[in-house]
């Protein structure tokens, strides 16, 4: 038996994980326990189409694209942990709660996204995260999401 990945980079994210560019949020993800936790990276960079016009001459990362990156992380630990490689997985939001936001977010910093499943196992479609993003220890955003992991069937 092999293995289970720790970690993927961004080819086997795009393996795990429909988004492309501009939407894909998540250059990395590191420390993958199974389906329990994870921590994304995001290395926020000023040719973010956002940035063009959120704000002119102040950039800042929306708060929504920040939520996303999370719930990339989520789907990629996921992924990693049920072999969704080249699978076509397709997840979906369908509820954000307890969101607050801390700290802006902008060109040059280093999105630190740490992820912990609630609920969902190995089968199951309706999975619930908590996650904390931060940038240098300070936190940025923290929300708890659910998502419908739309699995092919085999």
């Amino acid at each position: 038996m092999t293995e289970p990945l720790k970690s993927a980079d961004i080819h086997l994210i795009q393996r795990l994980i429909p988004h492309r560019y501009p939407f894909l949020l998540v250059d990395k993800v590191v420390d993958i326990e199974g389906f329990q936790s994870a921590r994304g990276i995001k290395n926020v960079t000023m040719n973010e189409p956002h940035f063009q016009g959120h704000f002119p001459g102040k950039p800042i990362m929306p708060g929504v694209t920040i939520i996303e990156a999370m719930a990339q992380t989520a789907a990629v630990m996921v992924g990693t942990a049920l072999g969704m490689e080249d699978r076509n997985m397709l997840v979906y939001f369908m509820a954000i709660d307890n969101c607050k936001f801390r700290r802006m977010v902008v060109p040059g910093d280093v999105l630190e996204m740490k992820l912990q499943t609630m609920r969902g196992k190995p089968g199951g479609k309706v999975w619930k995260f908590s996650g904390v993003a931060e940038v240098e220890g300070e936190m940025a955003a923290e929300a708890e999401f659910t998502a419908m992991m739309d699995l092919p069937k085999e």
